[in-house]
C-alpha cells in the first residue's frame, strides 16, 4: 500500500469529532427514502484521485446523502454532477457520471478532496472540526507535494481551510492572506526544501526537483444553490479547472491514445 493510500485509510477511521461522529452515523441509520436499499458509508470520505495527481479539487465536505452514502468525494449528489462533467468535458475524468464506489470512474492528474471529511450538519462544520481535520489535508498536501502544481478551491469555507494547510506543509502563503472570490489566482512559493531523506516529500526515482510553487485558484462552490441561480455556470468552472490542468501541466485529453 503506497503512502496516500495509507492515508486514505487513516482518515477513514477517523473519530475524532463527537459531533460529526453522531451525524454521520444517524444519518447513515434513518436514511433518505429514495436511498432506503443504500447501505450508507457513514464514515469520513478520504480524498479521491491517483497518488501522483499534480492538481487538485479541494471542497468544503462530504454531502450527508452523497458522499457520506457513497464514500467517495461528491459522488452521488447533484454538485459532484456538474463538477465530474465538467472535468470529463476537459479529459480530466474518465466519465460524466459519479454515482457509486464501483462505477468504474477515474481521474487523469486530478485528486478531489476536502478540508472536512465527515459530513456536518446543515453543511456547516465547525471552526474546531476545521481545525481537527486539518492535519489530514497537510499530510495529503505533504505526499502530493512533489508533483503538485495547482489546486481550484471551491468556496469561501475552503479557501480559509486551505490556506493554513498550504502554510503547514510548507508552502509561504502571503500576510495578509488573500481574500476568496471566483477567479482569484495565488502562486504560493516553498517555504523551504524537504530535509534530505524525507521520503514523504521526495521526488520518484528519476524525477528531478522536488516540491516546487503551487497556484491556486479560487471558483464559487458547486452547490445546487450556485449552480441552479446560475452564479457558476459550466463554462466559468470549465475555465477555472482548464487553465488549472495548464498549470498542472495536465496534457489536453487525446481519445486515439486512450484513457490512462
Amino acid at each position: 500500500m503506497n503512502p496516500l493510500s495509507e492515508l486514505d485509510a487513516r482518515i477513514a477511521g477517523c473519530g475524532a469529532c463527537p459531533r460529526l461522529v453522531a451525524w454521520r452515523e444517524e444519518v447513515g441509520r434513518v436514511k433518505r427514502a429514495a436511498y432506503q436499499d443504500w447501505t450508507y458509508w457513514a464514515r469520513p470520505v478520504p480524498g479521491f484521485g491517483p497518488a501522483d495527481a499534480s492538481m487538485l479539487v479541494i471542497g468544503l465536505a462530504p454531502a450527508a446523502h452523497g458522499g457520506n452514502r457513497t464514500g467517495r468525494m461528491f459522488t452521488g449528489d447533484r454538485s459532484g454532477d456538474v463538477l465530474y462533467k465538467a472535468m470529463y468535458e476537459l479529459g480530466l475524468a474518465s466519465s460524466p457520471l459519479a454515482v457509486s464506489l464501483d462505477d468504474g470512474l477515474t481521474l487523469r492528474g486530478v485528486r478531489v478532496t476536502s478540508p472536512v471529511h465527515c459530513a456536518p450538519p446543515d453543511n456547516k462544520p465547525t471552526p474546531g472540526e476545521r481545525d481537527t481535520c486539518r492535519p489530514w489535508l497537510v499530510r495529503e498536501l505533504e505526499l502530493l507535494g512533489p508533483r503538485l502544481r495547482s489546486a481550484v478551491i471551491l468556496g469561501a469555507f475552503g479557501w480559509q481551510a486551505a490556506l493554513p494547510a498550504f502554510a503547514a506543509a510548507g508552502w509561504r502563503v502571503p500576510k495578509p492572506r488573500p481574500r476568496f472570490a471566483h477567479g482569484t489566482r495565488v502562486t504560493l512559493e516553498r517555504e523551504s526544501m524537504p530535509a534530505p531523506g524525507d521520503s514523504s516529500t521526495s521526488a520518484a526515482p528519476g524525477e528531478s526537483g522536488g516540491p516546487g510553487p503551487v497556484t491556486l485558484y479560487g471558483c464559487f462552490h458547486v452547490s445546487q444553490r450556485n449552480t441552479f441561480t446560475g452564479r457558476l455556470t459550466p463554462d466559468m468552472l470549465k475555465d477555472v479547472l482548464r487553465e488549472a490542468a495548464g498549470d498542472a501541466d495536465i496534457p489536453p485529453y487525446a481519445p486515439e491514445s486512450g484513457w490512462r
